[in-house]
């Protein structure tokens, strides 16, 4: 039997993104932290508009972790007010270039006016369909899962029945295909917990450039790299292919 390789196309349907370095971008520079989440809103803004003109039709950004209320409660507080403050700034725009706004995660710790601002993002954003914006805010990969499981139970969904798709269903971003494309930013080399079930099959790019620095070159590079790759999708490599690598 021939084994089948998928064949993707050069720009992916959803990119995901681990927005890393914000606080080393603004240390390096000798200057607070939130200076640097706040240059961060800007390069997130600046990436929306480029995925959009590069026909990407999803992106799904991690904001905030469910494991980020460790850092100081000055930090946490702060960065609360700054998406609030992104949210006025930049909503009427992305709602204007036809960007559709979702928040995924955990709203039960954030404010009620957190809470509202988001509603009303996602509201006035509903129609929208130029690209899906996910922002993951209190997020986690293992609350995901177990949030999906939780919901399966609570709907009556017998262990039997209990397969991939069923579970998916009740997944965060049941409404996105899963990621072609993972980048992360700021020179870690590992994905933090985010999107543990989505990225089964993703394309990983790591790149050193901090999140405050990401522009159109950094995307553009990305997509290269992804456009080089040929996806298995968890098919193992015939004998010929292992002989002729070497492997």
């Amino acid at each position: 039997m021939t084994r089948q390789v998928a064949v993707q196309p050069a720009i992916p349907r959803h990119v995901a993104i681990v927005m890393d370095g914000n606080g080393r971008w603004a240390k390096s520079r000798r200057m607070p932290r939130m200076f640097g989440h706040k240059q961060g809103v800007d390069a997130l803004v600046r990436t929306i508009d480029a995925c959009a003109e590069r026909g990407i039709e999803y992106l799904t950004v991690f904001a905030f972790s469910s494991e980020n209320w460790k850092r100081p409660n000055e930090e946490v507080s702060s960065l609360m007010g700054l998406v609030l403050i992104a949210v006025s700034k930049y909503l009427a725009k992305l709602a204007g270039e036809g960007v559709r706004i979702r928040i995924v995660g955990d709203r039960a710790q954030v404010s009620e006016k957190l809470r509202q601002a988001w509603q009303d993002a996602e509201d006035s954003t509903r129609h929208n369909r130029r690209i899906n914006l996910s922002v993951a805010f209190n997020y986690g990969g293992r609350w995901d899962i177990v949030q999906a499981c939780r919901q399966a139970m609570a709907a009556g969904v017998a262990p039997e029945e209990l397969d991939e798709k069923m579970l998916n269903s009740f997944m965060a971003l049941s409404y996105a295909p899963d990621p072609d494309l993972f980048i992360r930013t700021g020179g870690e080399l590992r994905i933090s917990n985010f999107l543990l079930w989505q990225a089964a099959y993703s394309e990983l790019v790591f790149t050193e450039c901090l999140w405050p620095e990401f522009g159109t070159e950094e995307l553009d590079a990305a997509l290269a790299q992804y456009a080089r790759r040929e996806r298995r999708f968890g098919a193992v490599p015939a004998a010929a292919e292992l002989v002729s690598s070497g492997h």
